[in-house]
């Protein structure tokens, strides 16, 4: 019986539970308003097909999540193809389908006049799409765009260039639309400011022929600057891009950066484009992978197939659709909140005949819908949803490099702390321990990893650089032609300090080595050389001297050596282990032996009484100095005589001193310019009108060599035997010299003052600037 009972009381329970909930959901029917929301939109072509299918997709997904509100939004569709549909299907809108708000058509010219109407009527214009839009807020407090400022982008855009330090960039962008003017506006304002220059901007249709293009972008690449940033649409961004690789514009040295015009909509661009636009960075809102998008997108692809329609070319959901997602999940928040729907606030004083002088039926309900959707905040499929000034708030940026048919992730730039590394998972904030102001390492065009630098020389052709082939001194220019293949490789000093000083140039430089004197000749000069500029050479890289009678003709660079020539001798005095006998000659010695035991017998002579002659007498003045103690004179002549010996000695090694100090640590070599002299000096360079015109030394007495050898096998000869007694050059290569053969030689006399080696060129000066 109790087990009967139990069951009965349950069964009640679950009927009473039954009857609740019908009733309820009975009264929830007869109470809930629905609330209608215009949508104007070309529903048959790609974007509209994406977005129509988020847009139902957020009315059901919401209601589904909130099944107690007393509200229901609906939307009511319109097909517009052309201007004249959008206009009219917003009046059509307004005064027959009574709608609380407008979701404004695609289109700069659709949204003034959308917007314009919405201010009249005060009805909320709610656009996904605007970016750039001419529409000011100010002037139009009914138009409100759930999508973010392209200033915004701008600002990332700049901070793109600032951190790969390019001074100028190339806007190409799309004329078709106003929005391509507003954003080209803008972002020059924002370069500006940022000390960016935009020294030409080209506008292309989309409608233009290939040639037409191919026409612009052969103008754009005989100009210096070589980054560019393309704000166009795929239709034309795809073209754009599979023309500039035709053209050699997708090659080491250039940039290309793509706003989210393009990037937003990659997925929907062919492979074959794609393959052209390998090494171009993209910018682009950033959206956080929650499990919540990730369901919605895969929902999203199973809803386009089981309904049977096509998106065309797009493949995935962007952020156009998010965006529209997000908006309609917000005016049903509104509405919701609002909480007084009723076909009686449409009209004044419930009058649903009320209208203005034009007709145009007035909203009671878009004033507190505007103020509603202006504080709803949550969180969206595309991030967080917060309306500022009439706009989405910014979130971040993701930056992304282009490789082959997939994307890299380089990192991201939030208007707070700019580029940035790494986002945490929170979204909003970065995390302070990973981000770094570091992007990670970039694959641009052409497959190289050096950062273009924005600039380069004029590409009619590649820099002619010359350098000489000589038979010495390769440690500054060293030729090497390999005789199988032909092939020409130079290294040395002089190359070194050019291609480092190629890396810190703001511009790319394509250059070609060209050999000067590839025959081998010994007839040859550098002067000669020079001359060849700007004929056969644009420029010259060699250990070439900056000399004021050079810079009639030719420019040259700052020096990258020491400057200075000097005069080299051979060292005849050697250090030895004798050189302690060097201070006197043979014959003082000599004499000061002699002395010494003349003067042994003098005082052997007079300390006779004293003390008792033997071998150690004549050495008594000697020992006298060594051991004063225990040599005592015994006679006043005898201390006359040692005293002078002592004057005499005290003499002598002053004058020792002196002379072994000075062999020492003095040169006593003293080189003159004389007729019993050859000097040697570098061939080829300018040394030999430098000594004949500034040194006055007759042309007959110089002899020239080419290499460190050939300085040595002279000085070792010397003037009497075919070769010379001293070399005059420029200290860098006389370095080298002394280095060689170290001690065998030494530097006498001044330093005279020469311009250093230096870089030469006839356009120097407008290479620089």
């Amino acid at each position: 019986m109790p087990k009967c009972s139990r069951f009965f009381s349950s069964h009640v329970l679950i009927l009473l539970y039954l009857f609740h909930v019908h009733v309820e959901n009975t009264i929830s029917e007869e109470m809930r308003s629905t609330v209608g929301i215009g949508l104007v939109l070309d529903m048959n072509s790609t974007f509209g097909t994406m977005v129509n299918m988020c847009m139902d997709m957020a009315v059901s997904d919401f209601y589904q999540a909130h099944p107690n509100h007393i509200t229901r939004l609906q939307l009511h569709k319109k097909d517009a193809k052309s201007v004249l549909d959008a206009n009219v299907a917003v009046l059509e809108l307004i005064n027959a389908e009574e709608v609380c708000g407008i979701f404004a058509p695609h289109g700069s010219e659709q949204e003034a006049f959308a917007a314009a109407i919405g201010e009249t009527v005060r009805l909320p214009i709610i656009s996904f799409t605007a970016r750039s839009s001419s529409v000011s807020y100010k002037d139009n407090r009914y138009f409100v765009s759930t999508t973010p400022d392209e200033a915004v982008q701008s600002h990332a855009l700049a901070a793109i260039c600032q951190k790969f330090e390019w001074p100028e960039v190339v806007i190409l962008y799309e004329d078709d639309t106003e929005y391509g003017n507003n954003f080209v506006s803008r972002t020059i304002n924002v370069f500006h400011d940022a000390g960016i220059e935009v020294p030409y901007k080209t506008s292309i249709a989309t409608s233009a022929n290939d040639s037409h293009i191919l026409k612009e972008l052969k103008m754009l690449k005989k100009k210096k600057t070589r980054v560019f940033l393309v704000h166009a649409v795929p239709a034309l961004g795809s073209r754009l891009f599979d023309i500039a690789s035709n053209a050699g514009m997708m090659k080491e040295g250039y940039a290309w950066v793509v706003t989210d015009s393009l990037s937003i909509f990659l997925d929907s661009v062919d492979f074959s484009a794609r393959d052209s636009m390998d090494g171009v960075l993209g910018i682009r809102p950033y959206l956080f992978a929650s499990k919540k998008l990730k369901s919605f997108q895969e929902r999203w692809k199973r809803n386009m197939l089981l309904n049977n329609t096509t998106s065309g070319s797009i493949t995935e959901v962007n952020i156009h659709g998010l965006w529209a997602y997000d908006a309609v999940t917000a005016l049903a928040i509104a509405i919701e909140n609002i909480r007084r729907v009723n076909s009686s606030l449409l009209d004044v004083n419930g009058d649903k005949n009320r209208t203005d002088n034009r007709g145009l039926r007035i909203s009671v309900l878009g004033q507190m819908l505007l103020s509603e959707v202006s504080n709803t905040k949550f969180r969206g499929l595309a991030g967080d949803f917060e309306l500022v000034d009439g706009k989405l708030k910014a979130s971040a940026f993701e930056i992304f490099n282009i490789i082959g048919n997939g994307e890299r992730k380089l990192g991201f730039w939030t208007l707070e702390r700019g580029i940035i590394r790494e986002l945490n998972s929170s979204f909003v904030e970065p995390t302070n321990s990973v981000s770094t102001n570091e992007l990670k390492n970039v694959l641009w065009p052409g497959n190289s990893v050096m950062r273009p630098k924005g600039r380069a020389i004029l590409e009619t052709e590649d820099l002619r650089i010359g350098i000489p082939w000589k038979p010495g001194f390769k440690e500054f220019v060293n030729v090497v032609i390999d005789p199988t293949t032909n092939q020409t490789n130079v290294n040395g000093f002089c190359i070194d300090i050019f291609l480092a000083a190629l890396k810190v140039l703001p511009l790319s430089i394509n250059y070609e080595f060209r050999i000067y004197n590839d025959s081998k000749s010994s007839n040859w000069s550098y002067d000669s050389m020079l001359h060849k500029i700007p004929e056969e050479y644009d420029m010259v890289v060699a250990d070439t001297t900056i000399w004021a009678p050079r810079a009639e003709y030719v420019d040259f660079s700052l020096p990258y050596s020491e400057s200075g020539a000097v005069l080299v001798v051979k060292n005849k005095k050697p250090l030895n282990m004798w050189i302690f006998i060097k201070p006197l000659r043979w014959d003082l010695w000599l004499a000061i032996g002699v002395t010494s035991i003349l003067l042994g017998l003098v005082l052997c002579i007079l300390e006779r009484r004293a003390i008792e002659p033997n071998g150690m007498t004549y050495w008594f003045p000697i020992a006298f100095l060594v051991f004063p103690e225990r040599n005592r004179l015994s006679n006043n002549w005898s201390v006359f005589v040692l005293v002078c010996w002592l004057l005499m000695a005290f003499v002598l090694m002053q004058s020792f001193t002196a002379n072994l100090s000075a062999i020492l640590t003095v040169d006593q070599l003293e080189f003159d310019f004389s007729d019993d002299y050859y000097v040697g000096y570098h061939e080829g360079s300018f040394m030999k009108k430098f000594l004949t015109e500034q040194r006055h030394i007759r042309e007959s007495r110089l002899r020239a060599y080419s290499s460190i050898e050939a300085f040595h096998d002279a000085m070792s000869r010397g003037s009497k035997k075919g070769g010379v007694d001293a070399v005059f050059d420029e200290i860098p290569y006389m370095k080298l010299f002394l280095i060689r053969y170290k001690s065998e030689y030494k530097i006498v006399g001044p330093t005279y003052t020469t311009g250093g080696m230096g870089f030469v060129s006839y356009t120097l000066r407008k290479l620089i600037s």
